[in-house]
C-alpha cells in the first residue's frame, strides 16, 4: 500500500518536473515588472504626469476617431 502512493507521488512529480506549460507567460511577466521598475527608478517622478497627459490626449483623439 506505501509502495503504491509512493509510486503515484514519484510519477506526479516526474510529470510536475517535465511540464512547462505557462512558462513562457511568466517569463514575460517577470520582464515587464522588472522594466517597470527600472523605468521607476532611472526616470525623475516629475516626468510621469507629462507621459500621463500625452497618452491621455492620444486615447481621447483616438476615441473621437473610431466610431
Amino acid at each position: 500500500m506505501a509502495a503504491q502512493s509512493l509510486s503515484r507521488m514519484r510519477c506526479l512529480l516526474m510529470r510536475l518536473q517535465a511540464d512547462t506549460e505557462g512558462q513562457d507567460l511568466i517569463e514575460y511577466a517577470l520582464l515587464v515588472g522588472f522594466m517597470v521598475v527600472a523605468i521607476w527608478a532611472f526616470f525623475p517622478t516629475s516626468i510621469f504626469p507629462s507621459i500621463s497627459n500625452i497618452f491621455n490626449r492620444l486615447v481621447s483623439t483616438a476615441s473621437v476617431l473610431v466610431p
